[in-house]
């Protein structure tokens, strides 16, 4: 019979505030410049955590995300940041490398801080991996800075398409649909 373990990892429920994210961005200035969760320039704020340089996965999904970012705001998103632990140097690598042109990119975010985000964190093993990382994860914020919808992953994998979130906030918005997932049984 397996052990339930409980890891250092928190649930960030919908409906509540997220914890602070101030971290230097790639491009120059901060998250903080962004007003992240504010409904500045749209209802939403889309975070999404990824796992760094060494992540092909990564690289399929942030590019994805630069060349719908005209889409995502018609959707409602008004601020968009995508978050690793890596390095400036790293970091730095994967825009040029990836060609991302329009998407802010934050570095330096620490374990401690990845684990509050309800993120999941692991060590390297292969050749090109940082000693740790944090795995994937996705919070949109409504106008009000708290989280509206969510999704954390253990994996590189299996991670929803960006026009799949797209029609997802399309719907939200068209429906006035609420978030979702916020009441225990």
């Amino acid at each position: 019979m397996a052990t339930i373990a409980l890891g250092k990892n928190m649930t960030i429920l919908p409906g509540t505030t997220v914890p602070s994210l101030s971290l230097p961005l790639v491009q120059g200035g901060t998250t903080d410049d962004l007003a992240l969760g504010t409904g500045t320039d749209g209802r939403f704020t889309l975070i999404v955590f990824y796992r760094g340089l060494h992540c092909p996965v990564c690289r399929k999904q942030l590019r994805e995300f630069d060349e719908n970012m005209d889409e995502l705001r018609e959707a409602g998103v008004g601020r968009i940041v995508a978050v690793s632990m890596d390095t400036l140097k790293r970091a730095t690598i994967s825009i040029d490398e990836w060609e991302i042109t329009r998407l802010p990119i934050a570095h330096g975010l620490t374990d401690e801080a990845a684990r509050q985000w309800g993120l999941f964190i692991s060590s390297g093993f292969k050749k090109g991996e940082p000693e740790f990382f944090s795995e994937p994860g996705m919070y949109i914020l409504d106008s009000d800075g708290t989280v509206f919808w969510s999704t954390v992953s253990s994996m590189p994998f299996g991670r929803m398409p960006v026009k799949a979130i797209i029609h997802g906030l399309e719907y939200i918005t068209e429906n006035n649909y609420p978030a979702r997932g916020a009441v225990a049984p």
